[in-house]
């Protein structure tokens, strides 16, 4: 490696959460190694720590067969500038951070190209397809696993696995007391609070949002005085949720960036499938998990995945610790349902919370970035 130019690590993350666990990775990078360089795809949180940006991926962040058909062209002219930037910096390394299909392409681009190649976040081979793990430790150099029961899979395979921690244990810290939260929001003490988050891409939005705000009505005249709680994603546009809840009438506060702080105040929360729940089980609050995709990609989910639930919080317990409400199950009534059980029957909310309690203690003590920056210079070395 050259000492004439500063060590430079590509990253790709074509996600929400991917951009996160990227951007507290170069923070660990930096603390270590001060002249480090970031270059890649990413956005907002990239970005902010001065990865420079090849590509903002904050519009190929879909999930499902047909919102990747939609995408199509626009993820197709992503791959290609991440090819060229690859061949033009010859980083010392890619860190490929989930977002799989493409990432995949990408990173046997990379090995082809002798560049080598960190994967970070595995592909859920438990639950679907796992002759992946052949294909995918043909074209990394080691794959970075965020559950501890995803390194027998690897090890099977004789690929390189590392289990890093998930990095959300580090992550998942309100900014300030429940107390004070809930006097900056202007709420009683004694108010009943219910979080909505909806996801953080638009497909989800779309989906979603008009489900949980159908709950939310027929709650509110269930539960005179409860307020709801919307934590927006900073990869949501203010005015995709301005046009859902322009015309909502209903108590409810979207909050900025402070979405723990907004997760420990609420009494329950509905929310959809993903990186979500597992922070709100580590945060303790009962939850009901709704999620809905289109047709096609249900149906070949239905086919193809072997785990009996979607949920990272039941995943990991083995169990449906916590209620889930798939497609034709994800209704407002039902949300409803499941929301006014968690609010009245505080034995079956405590129950839950004894559950979420166990999902804390088998992820263990964290320190995910920090692994992550540590195993990256390792490969350097």
């Amino acid at each position: 490696m050259s000492q004439s130019k500063p060590i430079t690590i590509a990253f790709s993350a074509g996600e929400s959460s991917g951009d996160q666990h990227a951007a507290n990775m170069f923070l660990e990078l930096k603390k270590q190694k001060p002249g480090i360089k970031g270059i890649g795809m990413g956005s907002t949180s990239m970005k902010l720590v001065g990865i420079e940006l090849s590509y903002d991926s904050s519009g190929i962040g879909v999930i499902g067969v047909i919102e990747v058909i939609k995408h199509y062209a626009e993820i197709r002219r992503a791959l290609k500038i991440m090819k060229n930037m690859l061949l033009t910096s010859r980083p010392d390394l890619l860190v490929c951070v989930d977002y799989k299909e493409f990432n995949f392409k990408l990173a046997r681009f990379a090995k082809e190209n002798g560049i080598k190649v960190l994967f970070y976040v595995s592909p859920q081979v438990w639950a679907w397809r796992p002759g992946r793990v052949k294909k995918y430790g043909a074209v990394i150099d080691m794959m970075a696993v965020i559950f501890p029961f995803e390194v027998p899979y690897y090890e099977a395979e004789n690929v390189p696995v590392r289990y890093v921690g998930h990095p959300s244990v580090d992550k998942v810290c309100p900014q300030f007391s429940k107390e004070e939260d809930l006097r900056q929001f202007g709420l009683g003490k004694n108010t009943r609070v219910v979080g909505i988050l909806p996801g953080s891409r638009r497909n989800e939005i779309e989906r979603m949002l008009p489900v949980m705000l159908d709950a939310a009505h027929t709650l509110q005249n269930k539960f005179p005085g409860i307020h709801f709680l919307l934590p927006k994603a900073e990869s949501i546009p203010d005015a995709l949720l301005e046009d859902y809840l322009r015309s909502a009438k209903l108590l409810i506060t979207v909050i900025k960036k402070k979405p723990y702080d907004v997760i420990q105040c609420c009494d329950a929360i509905m929310t959809t499938s993903g990186t979500a729940t597992l922070e709100i089980a580590l945060l303790g609050v009962p939850m009901v998990i709704a999620y809905k995709l289109a047709s096609l990609t249900y149906w070949l989910g239905r086919l193809l995945v072997k785990t009996p639930y979607i949920g990272l919080p039941n995943i990991i317990l083995g169990k449906a610790a916590v209620k889930e409400l798939i497609q034709h199950e994800a209704t407002g009534e039902n949300l409803t349902l499941e929301i006014s059980k968690l609010l009245n029957d505080e034995s079956y909310a405590n129950l839950i919370r004894e559950d979420l309690r166990r999902v804390k203690t088998l992820l263990g003590e964290g320190g995910g970035s920090k692994n992550m920056a540590q195993l990256a210079l390792e490969m350097l070395s």
